[in-house]
């Protein structure tokens, strides 16, 4: 029997906001320990994903667009350690105040319900993803993530 994205699919799927503040997402990834999250505006259309890379990349962003010109030589190093008491005093508020929508990647990568399993491990591959979304229409019904592809070889 072949097994189609339907068959193996996540149906209870976790998803944010693009209002929904950064600091709540970390929180969020951080009890549920999970690494990313669908992004649905209020009509619950999907309009992205944010993932745990794009919280650091958007934090490194943030650290760079306030951060002084470096003081200690280590800091001039390829593998030097930042000297954390740089940071802005309100570097934690800054942080409070960035949204999904300033670090979410735009559209996802998406499989139908009916698609066959090797298609979705292909993608996955391919796009060097961690976790593809189900829809059917604009609506999200589900999530398969690169764990639900191994529990698959382990029942073999």
């Amino acid at each position: 029997m072949d097994l189609n994205a339907r068959d193996i699919m996540q149906t209870s799927v976790i998803t944010v906001t693009p209002e929904t503040p950064l600091i709540d997402v970390h929180r969020l990834f951080t009890e549920d320990e999970i690494t990313g999250a669908p992004v649905v505006d209020d009509q619950d259309r999907l309009v992205g994903v944010i993932s745990t890379v794009d919280l650091i990349r958007a934090v490194g962003t943030e650290h760079e667009s306030v951060a002084a010109e470096p003081t200690y030589f280590r800091d001039q190093l390829p593998y030097g350690t930042p000297d954390w008491g740089t940071w802005p005093e309100n570097f934690q508020d800054r942080l409070g105040e960035i949204r999904v929508e300033d670090a979410m990647t735009e559209g996802a990568i998406t499989v139908a319900p009916d698609a066959p399993v090797s298609e979705v491990a292909r993608t996955m591959r391919e796009r060097r993803i961690h976790r593809v979304l189900v829809v059917e229409g604009s609506a999200l019904v589900g999530v398969i993530t690169a764990f639900d592809l191994v529990a698959l070889l382990e029942k073999k």
